[in-house]
């Protein structure tokens, strides 16, 4: 080693020299260590929202395949709040060791779009490591409103402004910026009503006590499949194999329209690259399973992955969409 000759050639080397070397080598040796033996102690899998939600599913799919295939405890920990800044934040500020990881949403990138200060850079402090699905929306709609398909609703809206409004899971919600993008390209007036989350959002259209509501799918399906939500139309390019009589909102009247939620899994940033293209390959193999396949498409979710730049890029680039949507829209948390 380079350090250990020039101390043997000059004996009389000052100490501090020696110190000063070893601190600015220590973290790549540390890094080689970790990446060659990676993981030796039980991983955490931070969620930022509740139990039960999509990206908490798929923590929770994802936990088992890794202790199996790493033999070390992998544990899914939610730490709810704040549209999910909590969670975030828990990881921007956790060593680079990868032996603490979150799974995110869409939310992710929506938070700098509305929140003026937040205790971590999104685009900075995280470091990606793949997509772990993507899936659409349904457009949910109070049975009151007795329109059946997205030219009613367009029609009825323009008819008369201002007097429908939209729920949402929260000011700043993925469900509301999917709203406002509905009414930017319908050219219709929505009146916003903001709830805690998707159940309550979900509940009051469903009643009849808020007029639309656009809903991750895995949220609704089932509520649809059995007649107690009524939707119109789904926010995906083509049709969902099991809603094959479901039309899009593309295709049923707002042509253009897309609205997908995307997941996936992040280290904090510095992480070593080996480490994050180790566990990068472990969601890859533990994708392609059957039984999570399965699991997926019963939740109206594909299983989808990428490459770590891939993913960095696309949060980068869904940041500046949703800056610009919530500039639009007005659309502000604090």
């Amino acid at each position: 080693m380079i350090i250990v000759k020039i101390f043997r050639d000059s004996p009389k080397i000052n100490l501090a020299v020696i110190s000063l070397a070893l601190a600015l080598f220590s973290p790549f040796i540390a890094n080689a260590q970790n990446a060659t033996n990676y993981p030796q102690k039980p991983i955490k899998i931070l969620v930022g929202f509740s139990p039960g939600g999509v990206p908490d599913i798929i923590g929770r799919v994802l936990a088992p395949k890794f202790t199996e295939t790493w033999k070390q405890p992998v544990v899914v920990e939610n730490r709810v709040g704040a549209g999910s800044n909590i969670a975030a934040q828990a990881l921007a500020s956790s060593a680079a060791d990868g032996y603490t990881l979150l799974s995110v949403s869409s939310a992710h990138a929506i938070s700098p779009a509305i929140y003026q200060k937040l205790p971590y850079d999104a685009s900075k402090d995280f470091a990606g490591i793949t997509l772990t699905a993507t899936g659409p929306a349904l457009v949910i709609v109070s049975p009151e409103l007795n329109v059946n398909n997205m030219r009613e609703l367009i029609a009825l809206a323009k008819s008369k402004p201002g007097q429908f409004n939209y729920s949402s899971a929260g000011v700043g919600s993925g469900s509301q910026f999917a709203a406002e993008l509905l009414k930017s390209q319908a050219g219709i007036q929505l009146t916003h009503i903001p709830f805690k989350g998707i159940p309550e959002a979900l509940t009051d259209t469903m009643a009849g006590r808020t007029h639309i509501f656009i809903s991750p799918y895995a949220s609704a399906i089932n509520l649809v499949r059995e007649g107690k939500a009524k939707a119109i139309a789904v926010t995906s390019t083509s049709r969902m194999p099991d809603l094959p009589n479901m039309p899009t909102v593309a295709e049923s009247g707002l042509p253009g329209y897309k609205w997908i939620f995307w997941y996936g899994l992040m280290a904090p940033a510095n992480t070593p690259k080996d480490i994050i293209q180790k566990v990068q390959a472990e969601v890859v193999s533990a994708l392609k399973q059957p039984l999570v396949t399965q699991r997926f498409s019963s939740l109206g979710i594909e299983p989808i992955t990428n490459s770590p730049e891939a993913f960095d890029q696309l949060v980068r680039d869904e940041i500046q969409l949703f800056k610009k949507l919530a500039s639009d829209a007005g659309i502000k948390a604090d």
